[in-house]
This record gives structure tokens, C-alpha cells and sequence, in this order.
């Protein structure tokens, strides 16, 4: 049998953590393997307990859950990916999030099948925004032009400078040119043709279902193929973009024009 999904619970408030349990437990893939009440716990119990989803609040005593979040993402040894769960429904929350490293972010009046459903999404490596932010996120990125080739050509294969609001090749995040942060996303927004491995026909096919918010299921099914095919595809997308998970990619996608 596989083994269940091992689920951290980060939030301050006894019964809303009571209340994701007796949710979360009731799954037969799923098991509650901690819970913690501050930012700091958060960070010691993912080092101890190696979950494979944690569930993060913001507000907490002592230490947020966006710096709880960019800590845990920091240790190499961590591999959980991380859901934001917070009652506001605020852009510098989501957006400090995303660059934090999370992987999801839900409202707390999302119904138990969301919050099933987003553990389970994030154990796949998927990304799960709650559709209250999703096109937020996608205008966001939509209003950041992708970056002129160098030179005037791509025809070498050449990546080009970072342009505002995207991350530099070390990694250290500019600004937009409003002076607000932006996620961190890889410096690829280039046309797909000039990336350093240009997606294929059938790539760039599933990567604009995914976009759609299209499941690995529902894509297999369109496109008449098996679902660990499109996995594949999924795994070979992500790597060529140097995306994390889903929500990366379907932001690059709607900035390469693909979506």
C-alpha cells in the first residue's frame, strides 16, 4: 500500500487545527502527523518530522507563517511543500507567499473538499491557488513585460538579463517598477523557441491545459493519452521552464503566451 500523506498543521488557533484533523484524518491517504502553534514550531517540526504538507497560517505569534514558510524552504533537507491558510484575502499576503516558496494558498472559508484537495495537489507537486486569487496572480504577471532578447537575437540559445520584477540569475528578487515585490519566478520569460530546451509541440499542448487548471486526468483524457505520460510531460515542462510547481508554470505560461 502507499504510504499516507504526512501532514504538518501550522496555526495558532487549537480549534481550527482540531478542526483540519478531524478533516485530514478522516482521509485514508492522508495522516496529521503534527501540529504547531507558532512560526518557530512550525520551523522545528518540519526539520523533525519531514512532513510532505504543511498547512500555514500567517498571523501567529512570534514568527509569521511567510518567514516560517521561507525558513522551512531553506532547509535542503525539508521536501514538504507548503499551503498558506489564512482568513485574508490580501495581495501582500499571496504575493509574499509565492516568493516565500508556498506552493498553495487557500482562504479559511474554503470547504473540507478544497482543503482535501490542496493536500493532495501539493503531495503531487502540484501548485493549488483558491480561485478567489488565481486571476490576481495571472494580472500580476501579465502586466510585467517579458524581457528583450540580448543582442536582438535568441538565435544562440542565450538567456538574457533579468528584467524588473523577475529574479536575477543569483537568485535576489528585483523590484517592479512600482517598488512592489513580485514572486519569485525564474528569469526565463523568453518565447518558448528561445528557451535553453524549447518545449516540444506536446508540452507546450499540456502546458496550456494546465493552465486552464485542467488535472493530470482530465488532460490524459483529452489528449488520448496515459495519465503517467502527461506526468512526464508535466515533469519535463517544469524542468524546462526551471519552474517549482504548477502555479509557477502557469504564470510563465501566461507570460510566454502560451496560455
Amino acid at each position: 500500500m502507499t504510504a499516507p500523506i504526512r501532514v504538518l498543521l501550522v496555526d495558532d488557533h487549537a480549534m481550527l487545527r482540531a478542526g483540519f484533523r478531524t478533516i485530514l484524518d478522516l482521509q485514508p491517504d492522508i495522516a496529521v502527523v503534527g501540529e504547531a502553534a507558532t512560526g518557530s514550531e512550525a520551523v522545528a517540526l518540519a526539520g523533525s518530522l519531514l512532513p510532505d504538507v504543511i498547512t500555514m497560517d500567517v498571523q501567529m505569534p512570534d514568527m509569521d507563517g511567510i518567514e516560517a514558510t521561507r525558513r522551512i524552504r531553506a532547509d535542503d533537507r525539508i521536501r514538504a511543500s507548503i499551503a498558506i491558510v489564512t482568513t485574508f484575502d490580501r495581495d501582500d499576503y499571496l504575493f509574499d507567499a509565492l516568493d516565500a516558496g508556498a506552493s498553495g494558498f487557500l482562504l479559511k472559508n474554503a470547504g473540507p473538499e478544497e482543503l482535501v484537495a490542496a493536500v493532495r495537489a501539493l503531495a503531487a507537486g502540484d501548485g493549488m491557488l483558491a480561485p478567489e486569487v488565481t486571476r490576481r496572480v495571472l494580472q500580476r504577471f501579465a502586466a510585467v513585460p517579458a524581457p528583450e532578447p540580448v543582442g536582438g537575437t535568441h538565435a544562440s540559445g542565450s538567456v538574457p538579463e533579468p528584467v524588473e520584477g523577475t529574479l536575477s540569475a543569483s537568485g535576489a528578487s528585483t523590484s517592479s517598477a512600482s517598488g512592489s515585490a513580485l514572486p519569485a519566478l525564474p528569469s526565463v520569460a523568453l518565447p518558448s523557441a528561445a528557451l535553453p530546451e524549447p518545449l516540444t509541440d506536446r508540452e507546450s499542448e499540456v502546458l496550456r491545459l494546465v493552465a486552464e487548471a485542467w488535472s493530470n486526468a482530465e488532460i490524459a483524457a483529452e489528449l488520448f493519452i496515459g495519465e503517467a505520460t502527461v506526468k512526464t510531460h508535466v515533469s519535463r515542462i517544469l524542468q524546462k521552464l526551471g519552474a517549482r510547481d504548477r502555479v509557477q508554470a502557469v504564470v510563465l505560461a501566461h507570460r510566454l503566451g502560451l496560455a
